[in-house]
């Protein structure tokens, strides 16, 4: 689409989705041509906004002589004539100051990061943390109605993980408390990775001093971590400064379809979960992506890396599409380098 642009109508429409991302307003064409550095007419300039609309990149809202980039205008603007720009010093230092990791756990860090970057970006900010293997602290079966249980896993950093497993029916509480024992003896000071493969093998070589209904039970918790990783947890922080543009009850009613979504936090963690498995910058605007359906708003991701540089997480904000992406992009990207340098 670019290359069907001059260099004319590229400099309008720049100034225009410029303009937009500043004010949320739309722009006409004597405005244009006063901000132009070179003397267009408003006339001409008003040929060249008639072509942009016909190629789908602006709209006229409500009959005003005015113009708006549409969705695709936008992603057009931000893939091919966004000029992004670098953080000011007290930016970094505000964003460094808060991955000082002494103390903090990588929960921790990430809950102060999070909250410092939306606090800069004016909008809402998310992170997704990564699945961690910790070493364990305790483990129980806690039997629940017939049939099942419920595992409880107590890491030494203080995480607790709860997970349902199907057991035999009728099982008396002393199966459930041999099973615990069992398990405690062996896991606690080791991280279930590490020991899971070791207990599955004595178990299969009868070497494990259990009864056959405790060993089903032991089998039946270590089986729920057998299955594909689970998603990490996701992080929100700073959803008020989306308050900050509301202009009227269409957005009212853009924002409580977005809290909502922010609040079941499924297809987020499954938007940033895509965005793990992509390396750099990740661009969501509008409606028109499968996994982003909100209209109206746009999303930034950046992953982040351990010390393997292998991406364990993603970090970026989400506000209205008229973002200042050319502040923003770089501030998301520099938070998850800061992340990942903590993490190295």
């Amino acid at each position: 689409m670019l290359e069907r642009l001059n260099v004319r109508s590229r400099e309008i429409f720049r100034l225009l989705v410029e303009s937009y991302c500043q004010t949320g307003e739309a722009i006409g064409s004597r405005t244009l041509s006063e901000r132009l550095s070179s003397s267009l007419s408003p006339a001409t300039i008003r040929n060249v906004l008639a072509q942009l609309e016909s190629l789908g990149l602006l709209y006229s809202p409500h009959h005003s002589a005015g113009r708006l980039p549409t969705i695709e205008g936008l992603k057009l603007f931000v893939e091919g004539l966004l000029e992004v720009g670098t953080l000011n010093e007290v930016e970094r230092a505000s964003l460094e100051s808060q991955c000082q990791t002494k103390g903090l756990n990588l929960a921790q860090l990430l809950e102060k990061v999070s909250s410092s970057l939306s606090g800069l970006a004016r909008c809402a900010s998310l992170v997704i943390a990564p699945k961690q293997d910790s070493k364990l602290k305790h483990i129980e079966f806690v039997p629940l109605n017939p049939g099942r249980a419920l595992v409880v896993l107590v890491t030494e950093d203080g995480e607790v993980e709860n997970r349902l497993v199907q057991v035999p029916l009728g099982l008396p509480t002393s199966v459930f408390m041999e099973a615990t024992n069992y398990l405690n003896a062996r896991l606690c000071g080791t991280s279930l990775s590490d020991a899971k493969t070791c207990i599955l093998a004595e178990i299969e070589a009868h070497e494990a001093e259990l009864n056959s209904l405790a060993k089903q039970v032991v089998e039946a918790g270590l089986g729920v971590w057998s299955g594909p990783p689970t998603l990490g947890t996701l992080i929100v922080r700073g959803q008020a400064h989306l308050l900050e543009d509301i202009e009227g009850l269409e957005d009212l009613e853009r924002l409580r379809h977005l809290f909502y979504e922010l609040e079941t936090r499924e297809n987020f963690i499954n938007l940033l979960d895509a965005a793990i498995n992509a390396e750099g910058i990740q661009i969501f605007i509008g409606s028109n992506n499968s996994l982003f359906k909100m209209a109206g708003c746009s999303m930034i991701v950046a992953p982040y890396h351990n010390r393997h540089q292998q991406i364990v997480g993603a970090i970026g904000v989400i506000g209205p599409t008229r973002l200042n992406y050319g502040r923003i992009i770089p501030m998301v990207d520099y938070t998850a380098q800061l992340i990942s340098r903590s993490l190295s």
